[in-house]
């Protein structure tokens, strides 16, 4: 059976649900989510769209796209911040301070070219994302 992970908006209008295990997990380091997230990195964690349930409060689910890339979706009533569906990638990026009982286990860093917060623990970082994903695929020191 599935592991489902439960979590909510900061005021608990909008409950989501998460089924399954995440496509990947790591810290994105990119101006967009630094600015978003309102902290000097994002952590996330990757899910396909039929893994990403909306439990309760969907009439509630606000988006915003700055971009094509990302569909930014948080709480109308408290702007509490869920989830960014990324069409490109076909993959939806819960964001893993919404779903505390997932076991954060990231595998890289990507957007690393524009950290305000070098961190060395030993994961791969990349100047903008892997290759599979898009980007250029280099990788940069710690």
């Amino acid at each position: 059976m599935a592991t489902t992970h439960k979590g909510e908006c900061f005021c608990g209008a909008v409950k989501i649900e998460v089924t399954g295990e995440p496509e990947g997990m790591g810290y994105c380091h990119c101006r967009s989510c630094r600015s978003w997230s309102g902290g000097p990195v994002n952590a996330f964690s990757l899910w396909k769209p039929g893994a990403v349930k909306v439990a309760s409060g969907g009439d509630t689910l606000k988006t915003f796209a700055k971009t094509d890339a990302s569909e930014r979706q948080y709480c109308g009533k408290c702007g509490g911040h869920l989830m960014t569906n990324h069409p490109g990638l076909g993959l939806v990026d819960v964001y893993t301070a919404t779903i505390p009982s997932l076991d954060f286990a990231p595998g890289l860093h990507v957007n690393y070219q524009e950290t305000v917060l070098p961190m060395r623990d030993g994961l791969p970082k990349f100047r903008d994302f892997p290759a599979d994903f898009g980007g250029s695929g280099e990788e940069v020191p710690e």
